[in-house]
């Protein structure tokens, strides 16, 4: 009997050990996960988004790409949903209130994560504090959405082309528009042609050595020029460079400056004619006068205006006029025959 007891006592002790063993390791394998730590390693963060793509409790936490952690609770808060994480005390220093979370994915088509992005500036987050979330990368499901309403987008336009809409539209179905583009299209061509064949201007100049040799010559004269006035040579370079004659225009210009201000203050002739009205009125009413006599002598009317209308007059005088020019030339020649003076004495 005792004998039997003493065995039944050390598969005790080895069953024990082994329980203890497995016990042990499961709770190595439970506390201890990658780079989490055990649980008195770790500490509480949580952030929220309006959506969170599939995000399951266990998922993986990252910091600039490297796990630090795990997801511990997904659960809605109001209008957004609540992420709690379990993160190593590591990165205590590196999560600050300057950090963002997103969701993201650990490849294109894997599941969801929670990325955390690093700060070295900003105050480190405490137990179960809140880490602003940012906009979230887009995803294969967000592109798929904005192709097809690329392609909608596409089909309309196409749809409009196909109804002759836009300029577009009008180019691929309204055939007068297509035959004046081809028109200007040919008509480019024959320019090029005339162009090649050095017609015109333009052609002489592509083609034409001489009118090329001619272009430079004129072009080196303009330079040449351009030299000659800024080294001050001839009237053009003097205006430019010569001081003395800037100093004439400008006492020109302060002589006129004088001239005007006497003008406006009504000194001499032409300042009283711009400024006393007396003056300007009698001018005005001279000015009548003259215009009522041309006209007078226009219609004809009085000595002045019959000399100038009435040819028998005008013919009259010339004659009255030669005769009495051949009157003093008969006098001259003989002075005798129109004098004759008698002297009587008492």
């Amino acid at each position: 009997m005792p004998r039997t007891r003493s065995l039944a006592w050390s598969e005790l002790k080895i069953g024990l050990l082994a329980v203890i063993a497995v016990a042990l390791a499961a709770f190595l394998t439970l506390l201890v996960g990658g780079q989490e730590g055990f649980f008195w390693q770790r500490y509480h963060l949580k952030t929220r988004f309006t959506n969170v793509q599939g995000l399951k409790t266990g998922a993986v936490v990252r910091v600039a790409g490297v796990e630090v952690g795990k997801v511990t609770d997904v659960a809605f808060a109001g209008a957004e949903v609540e992420i709690t994480m379990q993160v190593s005390d590591t990165m205590k220093s590196r999560i600050t209130d300057r950090s963002r979370a997103s969701i993201g994915s650990l490849s294109l088509l894997g599941e969801p994560i929670v990325d955390i992005s690093p700060s070295g500036e900003g105050t480190p987050l405490g137990d179960w504090g809140y880490v602003p979330a940012s906009q979230s990368p887009r995803q294969l499901a967000d592109v798929a959405e904005n192709a097809s309403l690329g392609l909608q987008e596409a089909t309309r336009l196409l749809h409009d082309v196909r109804q002759g809409r836009g300029t577009l539209g009008r180019l691929v179905t309204d055939d007068t528009l297509y035959r004046d583009v081809e028109g200007f299209v040919g008509a480019a061509e024959r320019v090029a042609d005339r162009l090649a064949r050095g017609e015109g201007t333009a052609g002489k100049m592509l083609t034409d050595p001489e009118a090329y040799r001619s272009l430079v010559a004129a072009l080196k004269n303009l330079d040449d020029m351009t030299r000659r006035i800024n080294a001050g040579e001839g009237s053009l370079g003097q205006l430019l460079k010569d001081d003395s004659l800037v100093r004439s225009f400008t006492a020109t210009g302060r002589n006129l400056d004088a001239i005007t201000e006497k003008m406006n203050q009504g000194t001499g002739t032409m300042g009283k004619l711009v400024n006393d009205r007396e003056l300007y009125d009698r001018l005005n009413t001279l000015a009548r006068r003259l215009d009522d006599v041309s006209a007078k002598l226009d219609a004809g009317e009085g000595t002045a205006g019959q000399l100038l209308r009435d040819k028998q007059l005008y013919e009259n005088m010339n004659g009255a006029a030669t005769e009495l020019r051949a009157l003093v030339s008969d006098i001259r020649k003989d002075p005798r025959k129109y004098l004759n003076v008698k002297v009587s004495i008492f």
